[in-house]
This record gives structure tokens, C-alpha cells and sequence, in this order.
């Protein structure tokens, strides 16, 4: 037993060093002034000085950004929607759509962005410059995450409340929007969040079926690496740093949030027992 209570920890402790310990390096030089990783160093913040003075960074960053908050928005009402019809259906039809929705999930990025650029630029000749191709294509690997995230809560969700709102005389749609979303609104903010991480964090569709004046995080990245900007380059790291500490915050905040909903649930429970 205490063997096993110790490489345990251990086994964590290796995890999570292999997980953080090159975001941790990135941070550091990021804070330097070194040229390239290994390199002897002194402190400097002139990487976020270019990060946040360079008109080309700052214009890639707020379009990706847009493009993010948009996607996850339109892939949010349509994975939420697509749980609750799902969750309402008929077992055979059920089946069908985990299945539909396991697809996207399953498949590799690169077959999806090209069969995206294929199905709209080449056979329904939409052009590149609508952003049309390159929306519906990281909405396409979004929404099932939503639905993945949404689903199990409409099943924790006591379905008497909704046929009761029903008996009462609500309408379907006053009784889905006044008892059934805010009971799986943690699923909803979940989902969504979910899909700003995957559009940022989306390479090969975006590949295939942005604008040819337009980059994303992830595509200026790649090619930016290729290059010969060692000042852009180092920038980078910078970004990086930046991304890791807000996703640190909302990881924290949204632990911290439901922890606190967990203990006022307690504390309700305590109250009405004694």
C-alpha cells in the first residue's frame, strides 16, 4: 500500500511536469531578450511591447478573436438545440444522432477542413473572402463539443419540471426558456467556451478555408516559424504566455464559481434538514 501511495503521485507530479513545464520555459524567455530558446538571457518585456505595438500582430489577434466569439456563439445555439431535440427524441432517433454528432469529433481536422473547402469553395463556388467557408468550418467541429457538454446536463435535469411549467400553461418555448435553459446553463457556458478554445486553437481548417489576407493565432503562428523575423518570432511567446494566463483565469474562476454553487446548495440542504 505504500508503495502504490507513492508512485501514484509520483506518476501525477511526471504528467504534469511533461504537460507545463515547456509552457513554463516559454513564459520565461518570454520575459527575456534571448533570440532563441537555450540562449544566455537577460530580463526584458520588449516581446510585449511588439506584441501589443505592432499593427499586424494586434490586427491577427482582435480578427481571431472575432471570428472566435462568432463561431462559438453560432455553434452554442446550435449544439444546445441540437442536445435538446435529441434529448426529446424518439431511442432510434437518438442513436442516429450520436452517431451524426460522434463524427466530427472522431475525425481528423485535416479530412473535415478539406472536405469543408471542397463541399463550399469547389462545388458551391463561395468565395474564400465571405469568411462563409471558414466559419462553417470551424462550426463544424464546435457544435458537437457543445452538444457534448450540453446533453449530459439535460439528462441530470428533472424533466417534471418542464411538463409542470407545461400543466401550468407556459408555451413549449416560455417553458424552455424559462425552466429548461437556466437549468442546464452550466453545460451552455461550458460548451461555449469549449468552442472559443477550439476555433483559436484550429489550424487546418482555417488552413484550407480562410481568406488569403486573413490569419489566425494558429496559422500566423506556423508561418511566422517559418520565417526569418526573429522579432516576431519571439513575440510569440509572449501571445502564448498571454492566452495561458486568461485560460488559467477562467479555469480558476469558473472552479471557483461552481464551488461556491456547490456550497450554497449544501448549506440550503443543512438549512431546510435541521
Amino acid at each position: 500500500m505504500k508503495k502504490n501511495s507513492f508512485v501514484a503521485p509520483l506518476v501525477i507530479l511526471i504528467v504534469l511536469l511533461l504537460i507545463y513545464a515547456p509552457i513554463l520555459i516559454l513564459a520565461f524567455y518570454s520575459f527575456t531578450d534571448a533570440a532563441s530558446i537555450g540562449e544566455s538571457v537577460h530580463f526584458s518585456l520588449d516581446n510585449y511591447i511588439t506584441l501589443f505595438t505592432t499593427p499586424e500582430l494586434a490586427e491577427m489577434i482582435r480578427g481571431t478573436l472575432f471570428l472566435a466569439l462568432g463561431v462559438a456563439v453560432l455553434s452554442t445555439i446550435l449544439g444546445t438545440l441540437g442536445a435538446m431535440g435529441s434529448f426529446y427524441s424518439r431511442p432510434g432517433t437518438l442513436a442516429a444522432y450520436r452517431i451524426i454528432n460522434q463524427i466530427p469529433v472522431i475525425n481528423a481536422d485535416v479530412v473535415t477542413g478539406f472536405s469543408v473547402c471542397i463541399l463550399l469553395v469547389v462545388v458551391f463556388g463561395i468565395n474564400k473572402d465571405t469568411f462563409f467557408p471558414l466559419v462553417a468550418g470551424q462550426t463544424v467541429i464546435c457544435a458537437p463539443f457543445v452538444y457534448l457538454s450540453v446533453y449530459p446536463k439535460l439528462g441530470q435535469m428533472d424533466s417534471s419540471i418542464y411538463e409542470a411549467a407545461l400543466d401550468l400553461g407556459a408555451s413549449p418555448a416560455v417553458a424552455v426558456r424559462k425552466v429548461v435553459i437556466p437549468q442546464i446553463m452550466p453545460g451552455i457556458v461550458s460548451g461555449f467556451v469549449m468552442a472559443v478554445t477550439l476555433s483559436l486553437d484550429d489550424y487546418f481548417v482555417a488552413t484550407y478555408t480562410k481568406p488569403a489576407a486573413f490569419d489566425t493565432i494558429s496559422t500566423y503562428v506556423v508561418n511566422a516559424t517559418r520565417g526569418s523575423q526573429t522579432q516576431i518570432k519571439t513575440a510569440l511567446w509572449a501571445l502564448s504566455t498571454v492566452i495561458f494566463l486568461i485560460v488559467l483565469a477562467i479555469c480558476i474562476g469558473m472552479n471557483r464559481s461552481n464551488a461556491s454553487k456547490e456550497n450554497r446548495k449544501v448549506r440550503k440542504k443543512r438549512r431546510m434538514e435541521a
